[in-house]
């Protein structure tokens, strides 16, 4: 895939790209970078979707492209998402006897499509599906493995994953890992998926309106990036020195040059010389003067650019700066005590002490999110017990604790009712919001803003959560929001219960108990 000299700009002016040039070849291309950087929307202008302004795109053959929200008619079936309506039907009619031109023509070399489609179906986990079923009988889960099984069986030259892995449980992420790991033709997919990022063959950073490939899976692309910062942050160090001393030069040229000063006068006022001889004597000492001036100004100033430049090469990524709340929870000191049985999934029985650190894990339908709004108090039980010895927050999976028509601020302030306004803005400034961001309505945040602001108001409430409780808090933070989330996390002194299918990240922020849940059909054998 090429594109040549693509500018692409939002309605409101925003640039995104100006006069990008890249070359994508056959292989597996990671695309990576900050949230609102437009690796979405190159994966847009790639597919076709979105049209640039100026340059061109030229693609090898057809594209498949799974959007990071599938969105599809519930009432379709699967077949028609599959888009082998036209085909069985063509088959079922040739063999009724019907040999009609049309039917063989809409059949062509498809006569295996049946077989093909199940087999595909089988190798991403969904066996059980039937063909005639509806699209709303199944699972968000399944429904973005149907839309990968739906371009897997036309078999494009090019295909291009939108965060492929985002929300799907650990056994539905391995079948997507296994099927771009064996992918021969071009994949370019944007992820922040760790795990996923380490079987590409190369990874394209989208950073300043640019892009830049980089050889090798997420592990060399993080090595090349920080020895290239190590060695920009030695050239900054190098220029602000250089810029010190052409400083201290450029004081130590202007005190020479007014002793010399002070001794043409002193010469002056002796008259020891004829006037023409002193005068020219005085011209000539002014013009070197100058030139001796402006050389230590011309060196001074050009370290300073020097210093710019190497300041512009050094990475002040604008990432969250997570602060969590002063909290402790002492060993042995209870947090949580459940023995109950949630509206949905298996029986809990809990016992949680001190900061401990708890993995909640199993695949979609277990009943992980039930389990957590039964901790908090969402949702009462079917029956049991279930008790809090601390102050407890919930950040929920879909991040439903926003006021949508609100404001930031607004919504901040609905958990924080005792902060005044500089203080909720000062604290808002930390998760990337500032100035007039704070007052933009929840409902115009992307996916990573709206995490954001979600977890600036958990943060901010009164009293503060001696146990926090998170519902797959990565799945729409970018990797160094990422980055920050877990170091603040590995500081937290407070208890934590996460559900997450990101693996590394749980084993990043030191997980010090694992909760497996199981599938919900592994209940009933």
């Amino acid at each position: 895939m090429t594109l040549s000299d693509v500018t692409f700009t939002w309605p409101d002016g925003a640039p995104v790209f100006e006069r990008l040039s890249l070359t994508i070849g056959t292989g597996r291309t990671g695309l990576v970078g900050t949230n609102g950087s437009g690796k979405s929307t190159l994966l847009s202008l790639l597919a076709g979707r979105l049209r640039p302004e100026s340059g061109s795109i030229t693609t090898p053959g057809e594209i498949g492209y799974l959007p990071q929200n599938l969105v599809l008619d519930t009432e379709r079936r699967v077949d028609d998402v599959l888009g082998v309506t036209a085909i069985r039907a063509a088959i079922k009619a040739v063999e009724s006897g019907d040999t009609a031109e049309e039917h063989l023509t809409t059949i062509g070399d498809n006569w295996d499509v049946e077989e093909r489609t199940r087999a595909i179906l089988d190798r991403l986990g969904l066996g059980v599906v039937r063909l005639d079923q509806r699209a709303g009988e199944l699972s968000g889960g399944e429904l973005t493995l149907l839309g990968l099984a739906a371009l897997l069986l036309r078999r494009p030259a090019v295909l291009l994953l939108d965060e492929p892995t985002n929300n799907l449980d650990l056994r539905a992420r391995e079948l997507v890992y296994r099927e771009v790991a064996a992918w021969t033709g071009i994949l370019v997919v944007v992820s922040h998926d760790r795990e996923l990022l380490r079987s590409v063959d190369r990874i394209a950073e989208v950073r300043d309106h640019e892009v830049t490939l980089y050889g090798g899976d997420l592990a060399e692309y993080e090595h090349a990036v920080e020895v290239a910062q190590e060695a920009a942050r030695r050239h900054v160090r190098a220029a602000e020195s250089d810029v010190k001393r052409q400083k201290r030069e450029l004081v130590e040229a202007g005190i020479k040059l007014a002793r010399r000063a002070r001794y043409g006068r002193q010469m002056w006022d002796r008259k020891r010389e004829p006037k023409v001889r002193m005068r020219k004597r005085q011209e000539d000492a002014q013009i070197a003067a100058g030139k001796y001036r402006n050389l230590h100004a011309d060196r001074l100033e050009d370290a300073v650019e020097t210093l710019k430049a190497a300041e512009e090469l050094v990475r002040e990524d604008a990432e969250i700066r997570v602060e969590l709340p002063e909290t402790l929870v002492s060993p042995g000191q209870d947090a949580l005590r459940i023995d109950a049985v949630p509206r949905f999934g298996p029986a809990a029985n809990l016992h949680v002490m001190g900061p401990e650190r708890i993995a909640l894990v199993g695949p979609n339908g277990s009943g992980k999110t039930t389990l957590l709004r039964t901790i908090t108090g969402d949702l009462p039980p079917k029956s049991g017990d279930v008790r809090l010895f601390v102050p407890a927050r919930l950040l929920p999976q879909r991040i439903d604790i926003l006021d949508d028509t609100m404001s930031i601020v607004d919504n901040v302030r609905r958990f924080a009712p005792s902060l005044t306004d500089n203080e909720i803005r000062a604290r808002l400034a930390r998760f990337l919001f500032r100035g007039t961001a704070a007052e933009r309505t929840v409902a115009s945040l992307s996916g990573g803003e709206r995490f954001r602001a979600a977890l600036a108001a958990l943060l901010l409430t009164d009293p503060a959560p001696k146990l926090l409780i998170l519902d797959e808090p990565t799945n729409n933070l970018d990797l160094a929001s990422v980055r920050r989330l877990t170091e603040a996390l590995r500081a937290y002194r407070g208890a934590l219960i996460v559900a997450s299918h990101d693996r590394p990240f749980l084993a990043d922020i030191g997980i010090t108990r694992w909760l497996p849940l199981p599938h919900p059909e592994d209940e009933t054998r």
